[in-house]
C-alpha cells in the first residue's frame, strides 16, 4: 500500500460490544456459555446423523453441513471477542482481519445457501415424492454442498480484494466486534461507492434470490399440506419442514437488516446487535431449534439417552461379577 495521505494498516483495533467496564465479565460469561452451548450443538448433532444410520438421508446430510458452516461460523469470530472482553489490547493483525472476515463470510454465504438447499430438499419430498430419490441423490447432494462452499468462498473473496485494497486513515478503529465489512469500510479513506454497490448487488442479491427461492419452495409446500385431508397427516408433513422454516426466518430477518442497505446509513450500534444475533446466538438456535422440533431427532435422543442410561446401570453388576 502506497504512502500518500494514509498510513500502511498493520492491526486493527475491535472496540467490540462496549467499553464499560462493569459489563465486561457479565458479557464474557454469557457468550462463552452461548459459545460452548453452540459448539456442544452442533457436534452434537454431527455425531448423531453420523451414528445412526437413520439419519442418512440428504435432508440429514444437509443438516450436518448446516452444523460444521455454525461451528466454523461462530469460531471465527466468538473467541476474539470473548478474548477482548478481559484484554486491556483489543487489536488485531492486518492479516488476522482479513482471515475472520473472509472465513466469516465465506461460512455466512454457505450457510444461507445450504439454508436455500433444504428448503428445496423439503419441496422435493412433499411436493414430488415419486422423484426425491432420483433428484436428491448422494451425488447430486455432495456436488450441491461441493458447489456451495466454493461460491461462498469465492463470493468471499472478491469481497476481501475490494475491501482491504483500500487505503486505511490513521484511525484504526473499528467499531465491531469482528471484522466485517461495513464496519471496515468506515474507516476508509477513500471513496466507497464501488464497494457498497458489490456488497448490496452481489451480497444482497445473494440474500434476495435464495430468500425468493425458500419462499417460492414453502408457498409449494403450504399448498401440498392444504390439500392432504387429514389433520394428523398435515401436522405430521408441517413437523417436517417447520424447523428449517423457523431457522430461515430468524437468520434472514438479521441479513436483510444487515446487508440490504448502503454502508452510509448503517448504524454501528443497530449493526453490532444485528451481528451478535446472526454470528452468534443463531450458531446455537440452530441445533436447538432441530433437536426440539423435530420428532426423529428428539426420538434419537432419547433412544440414546436410555442406552447411556442403561449402560450406567450394568457397569456396577459388570464390575461386582468380576470380583
Amino acid at each position: 500500500m502506497q504512502r500518500g495521505n494514509w498510513t500502511q494498516v498493520t492491526e486493527f483495533i475491535l472496540l467490540g460490544l462496549t467499553d464499560d467496564p462493569v459489563l465486561q465479565v457479565p458479557l464474557f460469561m454469557l457468550f462463552l456459555l452461548v459459545y460452548v452451548i453452540s459448539i456442544l450443538g452442533n457436534m452434537g448433532i454431527m455425531v448423531m446423523i453420523t451414528v445412526n444410520r437413520r439419519f442418512h438421508t440428504p435432508m440429514y446430510f444437509l443438516l450436518w453441513n448446516l452444523s460444521i458452516v455454525d461451528i466454523c461460523y461462530s469460531s471465527v469470530s466468538t473467541p476474539k471477542m470473548l478474548i477482548n472482553f478481559l484484554s486491556e489490547t483489543k487489536t488485531i493483525s492486518f492479516a488476522g482481519c482479513v482471515t475472520q472476515m473472509l472465513v466469516f463470510f465465506a461460512m455466512g454465504s454457505s450457510e444461507v445457501c445450504l439454508l436455500t438447499v433444504m428448503a428445496y430438499d423439503r419441496y422435493t419430498a412433499i411436493c414430488n415424492p415419486l422423484m426425491y430419490s432420483v433428484i436428491m441423490n448422494n451425488r447430486a447432494c455432495i456436488c450441491i454442498v461441493v458447489f456451495v462452499y466454493s461460491i461462498s468462498f469465492l463470493n468471499a473473496i472478491t469481497h476481501g480484494i475490494l475491501t482491504f485494497t483500500l487505503p486505511f486513515c490513521a484511525s484504526k478503529n473499528i467499531t465491531h466486534f469482528f471484522c466485517d465489512v461495513p464496519p471496515i469500510l468506515k474507516i476508509a479513506c477513500s471513496d466507497t461507492t464501488l464497494n457498497e454497490a458489490v456488497l448490496v448487488s452481489v451480497a444482497g442479491g445473494v440474500i434476495a434470490l435464495c430468500l425468493i427461492v425458500i419462499l417460492v419452495s414453502y408457498a409449494y409446500i403450504l399448498s401440498a399440506i392444504l390439500k392432504i385431508s387429514s389433520s394428523d397427516g398435515r401436522w405430521r408433513t408441517f413437523s417436517t419442514c417447520s424447523s428449517h422454516f423457523l431457522c430461515v426466518s430468524i437468520f434472514f430477518g438479521t441479513l436483510v437488516f444487515m446487508y440490504l442497505k448502503p454502508t452510509s446509513k448503517h448504524s454501528m450500534v443497530q449493526d453490532r446487535v444485528a451481528s451478535v444475533f446472526y454470528a452468534v446466538i443463531i450458531p446455537m438456535l440452530n441445533p436447538l431449534i432441530y433437536s426440539l422440533r423435530n420428532q426423529e431427532v428428539k426420538l434419537a435422543l432419547k433412544r440414546a439417552m436410555r442406552i447411556t442410561y442403561v449402560q450406567r446401570l450394568r457397569r456396577p453388576t459388570s464390575n461386582l461379577a468380576l470380583l
